[in-house]
């Protein structure tokens, strides 16, 4: 939402929300009209309006709809937890990449979407899928558990390195996950207990 900054700041807010919306319109003007209504509804998070586009969907669900996006990448990237639960039962693709090589986990991961993040590894068939969406790396060398540690989330750390992501992944940078943390933050500091008792456990 605009926030107004002069007298006039409620006819500035409409402009900007009606610039918003023209922006939004020319940004989709190559999709067909059932991507669309698929890309709408998966960016505002409206699980009805989700569902009537799937059920009008030509193609597949893991076409993407902007800047190389699937529908689930959206929705985990906004953080909308029914929307991607009702794109897994359609059968999106968990390991479906953007431009960038990122697959959706990255993008619950960088939000810091706890839930997300455990449906989406709960959803995968069994261990070595887990281990692949858990390593995955995007363009720029990034896992998932760069991702979040950079956006220092927490609980979605503690529950990758549970489920087994790497500690020791560099990225294009030669950076690990807990360099990407701030230094003395909770996510750092639990890094890089995690990787002494991994070095410990390893002797």
């Amino acid at each position: 939402m605009a926030v107004p900054i002069r007298m006039n700041g409620m006819q500035e807010e409409e402009e900007e929300e009606e610039e918003d919306e023209v922006a939004l319109s020319n940004e989709h003007h190559h999709l067909t009209d059932d991507r669309r209504a698929l890309c709408k509804a998966a960016e505002l998070g409206d699980v009805d309006q989700l569902r009537h586009a799937l059920d009008n969907l030509n193609g597949s669900i893991d076409d993407p709809v902007e800047d190389g996006d699937t529908a689930l990448h959206l929705t985990c990237l906004y953080g909308f937890l029914p929307c991607v639960q009702l794109l897994l039962e359609r059968g999106a693709n968990l390991e479906a990449k953007d431009e960038e090589g990122a697959i959706p986990l990255h993008d619950a991961c960088a939000g810091g979407f706890t839930e997300i993040v455990q449906l989406l590894i709960n959803t995968a068939r069994d261990s070595e899928v887990v281990k692949r969406i858990l390593n995955t790396t995007d363009e720029d060398g990034d896992t998932p558990l760069h991702h979040a540690a950079r956006g220092e989330h927490l609980e979605v750390v503690q529950l990758l390195v549970r489920e087994g992501a790497s500690l020791t992944a560099a990225n294009v940078y030669g950076k690990v996950p807990a360099e990407l943390s701030e230094p003395e933050t909770e996510v750092r500091c639990f890094l890089a207990a995690a990787a002494a008792a991994c070095a410990l456990n390893s002797h």
